[in-house]
């Protein structure tokens, strides 16, 4: 009661009195994904998923949440050692697994979809503690992905035809940002085509909720594998084990790179997402309030995604008109704790984002903007932590206000790279032909977009962007359902995937079949519809 009463004060006064909203607390959702998967959860600790079998082994480390800082549970990391028998019993399951009839796949992935549905709450909440997800956003990445294998178990006998199973387990090294729409997404696709799965959870976040999915999907009768453990101790067993008949890997250039010299000499199937400075061009233009929506849109989860759009290119005579639009919109998004709310019956805030990753990625844009701004960058806007939505005397080392800078030098890191964070670079141009070297700064990007009002002119320059999606007046993204999704230049090693290229990817075809992708000895790019 004094509670309710000190609130009711606080409420007088008009100040905040935000909390976390009860149920959502952690230990509460923690509990009941405990209670929908026991044998996947310890006391304080995940468990790996080996031979068909939760195993309480690997050495834990602290996950920590970049919400408010605290602890959540214990994220065990596996040996070499300890992977490598995974990879064998995954063989050995892959071998069952691609005898089995077409329909059972299908019943038994429908049924994992099904259970997950059931567990799509908590699912999202998890989303929420460990990778800073607002609730909206968390809730689309675990729809997203149900609804997409939905569309797979329908069209899936079409698509297979003739194709067999590769000769061994795909494995899948993902990064933390997309568990669900991405990740498990491509495994149940994976399964449906007739493969054993292995997945290494992400070291930064994203672990909880995919050790309940995966629970749900073993329950199913599907042949999955959920590995914990470091990059250094497990990237060589889950790349180059002979073995592994294909790999899946999402992920910046670095470890990317590392990724695929490991695969020089393998010959194995893969498909390597990698990063790349998404660029949207601004010419001879003149539709800002079309604009505007596209752009507020843009800074959803705070740019920590493969298709954001962090660099705008601009022709010199809109630049006022540009800045007109995008500093107040800038000025006017909302980021903090996405779990906190005034008063218990409330819903969970909508906002544009919650933390970054981590306090460390948090340092690291810091850094790159102080560095930008001593080599001659103009901060535009820089917006302060302090306009977040906080509990009060929470952690927020973790939150990133948003930042535009004007004409980085060309030796920042921000010229060239992408920040993955809520940093955007405005780069002003005088020529079509600068317009393009500024938009292909990166060599290669995943997507791209032209504002233009001659839509043929905007076509014309499309052709000359190293993207492998370019939108004319509206963004690109990776896609649902049929929409291939792929990269150019360094942005994409491997096959591509989306619709019947991801069938086509993890399935072998007719020999000597040129599969959609980059590789070593030719690129082929299907239509980016």
């Amino acid at each position: 009661m004094k509670t309710d009463i000190a609130t009711a004060e606080t409420r007088r006064q008009g100040t905040s009195a935000l909390h976390v909203k009860p149920g959502t607390e952690w230990a509460a959702v923690l509990g009941r994904a405990a209670e929908l998967a026991p044998e996947a959860f310890g006391t304080d600790r995940l468990h790996n998923l080996v031979d068909g079998a939760w195993r309480p082994i690997g050495s834990p480390e602290p996950l920590v949440t970049p919400v408010d800082g605290t602890k959540l549970i214990g994220l065990p990391r596996l040996s070499a050692g300890e992977a490598q028998h995974a990879v064998l019993a995954a063989a050995a399951a892959h071998r069952e697994w691609a005898q089995t009839p077409l329909a059972e796949r299908k019943a038994r992935v429908t049924a994992a979809v099904d259970a997950m549905a059931a567990a799509r709450d908590e699912l999202a909440l998890l989303l929420a503690w460990e990778i800073g997800k607002p609730w909206k956003l968390a809730c689309a990445d675990v729809d997203r992905a149900l609804d997409g294998v939905r569309w797979y178990v329908e069209e899936i006998d079409t698509m297979l035809g003739d194709r067999a199973p590769l000769a061994g387990p795909v494995s899948n090294i993902a990064s933390w940002n997309y568990p669900m729409s991405v990740l498990v997404h491509a495994e149940l696709v994976q399964l449906l085509a007739g493969n054993a799965v292995l997945a290494k959870t992400p070291s930064q976040g994203g672990a909880a909720c995919l050790t309940l999915a995966h629970a749900l999907m073993a329950r199913a009768g599907l042949p999955v594998t959920l590995l914990s453990g470091g990059g250094a101790e497990l990237s060589s067993v889950l790349v180059r084990s002979p073995e592994i008949g294909a790999l899946a890997f999402v992920g910046g250039r670095s470890n990317g790179g590392k990724v695929a010299a490991d695969l020089l000499d393998t010959g194995k199937r893969h498909m390597l997402e990698q990063e790349g400075l998404n660029a949207w061009g601004i010419w001879e233009f003149s539709d800002w309030p079309g604009l505007a929506a596209h752009l507020k849109k843009g800074f959803e989860y705070g740019k920590q995604r493969c298709t954001a759009y962090p660099r705008y290119v601009v022709q010199r005579e809109l630049v006022d008109q540009f800045l007109a639009t995008y500093l107040p919109l800038v000025q006017s998004l909302r980021f903090g704790h996405p779990l906190a709310v005034e008063a218990d019956g409330d819903d969970l805030p909508t906002l544009d984002f919650g933390p970054v990753i981590s306090a460390a990625k948090a340092q690291e844009l810091g850094r790159q903007v102080d560095d930008a701004m001593h080599r001659g960058a103009v901060p535009l806007y820089r917006g302060s932590v302090a306009d977040g939505r906080f509990i009060t005397g929470q952690d927020t080392s973790a939150y990133v206000a948003p930042a535009a800078l004007l004409s980085p030098a060309g030796a920042s890191s921000l010229m060239h790279a992408e920040p993955f964070g809520p940093v955007d670079t405005i780069v002003v141009v005088d020529s079509e032909a600068e317009l393009l070297a500024q938009m292909n700064a990166s060599n290669g990007a995943l997507v791209a977009s032209l504002a233009c009002d001659d839509e043929d002119k905007a076509r014309r320059l499309a052709r000359e962007v190293q993207a492998f999606k370019v939108g004319i007046n509206k963004p690109r993204s990776r896609g649902d359902r049929a929409e291939p999704f792929g990269g150019r230049g360094a942005s994409w090693l491997g096959c591509f995937v989306g619709g019947e290229l991801l069938v086509q990817a993890v399935t072998q075809g007719p020999e000597g079949e040129l599969l959609h992708g980059n590789f070593p000895g030719h690129s082929r790019y299907p239509s980016a519809i």
